[in-house]
């Protein structure tokens, strides 16, 4: 049985050393960074480096690291290495996608997105959709448990249905719905699944292929990496969609959708956090099994403190408790009757607990649950988070001036 060492974890982590570190529950935001990715942005910044080429080392550098960085998210993701496009970000390469497919869209087509989804993967589909004369319909999800059956999904689906977006898991409560579930039945609606996998790629082991998954985007700074995007498609599908670019831009795949030179530091960073996840269990094979892995083990570790945090939320006045579906991350979303969320946040963050509060641009999901646009307090936790710092938390919260 592999046993996960919180503390060797730890040590990697320049933010969470000295005595002024914060306990850091804002991952679902962004996770703090490790040494060795900062050291790769180094090392590749401050290397020979030029535009990508055969020719010299600086070229060959370059070269050498956009290829290691599509095997090392092909390994993360169970894909291909030239089904991986980089780019700024997550929302940008959506918005990118959206405008490209939309092309093919007309009046009578119809997109479909979730009340489940942060806003990234729901405003690119409905403005591309609007803008090419196409309907959005959404499905819904249960207030009451958080889950988002697989039935809500078909009940929107027609023959019409071009695109079906959906999250694999809620950045606000944590639910994760049936991917693979949902995949069959919009692919024998004829139409092509979307997901956003920032949340649930910085938790559990991916397998695009397994869950028949047509597009998967993430974000590498929510799994210890540099501030970044990701889409993974295969790479045949890539190949029929034809966005815009510039003139010498090469048509190869995935490079047609990389407009501009790559960072090339952020992509060795990427490289290197994947590494570093693998690591985490110091468990022997192949990167993809040492990832598997590791995952296993910091679920486990992430499930126990999960636990120690809810059963105390849940004793603390006035407490609703929004992350109830069956299967979640560890993503804890808290109300509190007659207290500002903000209020809380301030407080936690003059212990020295890092805790935010607010909608996380989840804006369908927090209007769906009643919430308004002030949403709650988010607890999230990261593989580098112990019991130490749950108890900073919870320490935090019982010393707060609670409405009698």
């Amino acid at each position: 049985m592999t046993t996960y060492d919180v503390a060797r974890v730890r040590a990697h982590f320049p933010s969470l050393q000295g005595p002024d570190a914060a306990a850091h529950f804002d991952a679902p935001g962004g996770t703090q960074t490790p040494d060795v990715v900062g050291q790769a942005v180094y090392d590749v910044l401050t290397g020979p480096l030029a535009n990508r080429g055969t020719v010299t080392l600086a070229e060959r550098n370059a070269e050498a690291v956009v290829g290691e960085c599509r095997r090392a998210m092909a390994d993360l993701l169970g894909g291909e290495p030239g089904g991986v496009v980089f780019g700024r970000s997550m929302t940008q390469l959506t918005m990118d996608l959206a405008r490209t497919m939309a092309q093919g869209w007309g009046p009578g087509d119809e997109v479909v997105v979730t009340r489940l989804d942060h806003d990234a993967d729901v405003r690119p589909w409905v403005i591309a959709a609007e803008r090419a004369g196409a309907s959005v319909r959404f499905a819904e999800f249960d207030p009451e448990t958080g889950e988002l059956p697989v039935a809500a999904i078909a009940a929107v689906l027609s023959e019409r249905t071009r695109l079906v977006a959906v999250t694999a898991a809620s950045n606000l409560i944590g639910t994760q719905p049936d991917i693979a579930a949902i995949a069959e039945v919009v692919h024998a609606a004829g139409a092509l699944l979307f997901v956003d996998g920032v949340h649930h790629t910085a938790h559990a082991l991916v397998d695009v292929a397994a869950l028949g998954v047509d597009v998967w985007a993430c974000s590498p700074y929510k799994f210890l990496g540099p501030h970044c995007g990701v889409l993974h498609a295969r790479p045949e599908l890539w190949e029929g969609l034809h966005p815009d670019k510039l003139a010498p831009s090469t048509d190869a795949v995935p490079e047609r959708f990389e407009l501009g030179t790559l960072p090339y530091e952020l992509m060795a960073g990427t490289t290197a956090a994947v590494e570093f996840l693998a690591g985490l269990a110091q468990a022997p094979g192949t990167r993809r099994e040492r990832l598997a892995a590791s995952w296993d083990a910091v679920h486990e570790h992430e499930e126990r403190l999960r636990t120690r945090i809810e059963e105390h939320l849940a004793g603390l006045p006035g407490v609703t408790l929004w992350s109830r579906a069956a299967r979640r991350t560890p993503t804890l979303l808290a109300t509190f009757s007659g207290v500002d969320p903000q209020q809380l946040r301030g407080h936690l963050a003059e212990s020295g607990v890092n805790a935010p509060a607010g909608s996380f641009y989840a804006y369908e999901t927090v209007r769906h649950l009643g919430l308004g646009d002030e949403g709650g307090l988010r607890i999230g936790l990261a593989p580098y988070n112990d019991d130490a710092d749950v108890d900073r938390l919870l320490a935090g919260l019982d010393s707060f001036a609670w409405p009698a």
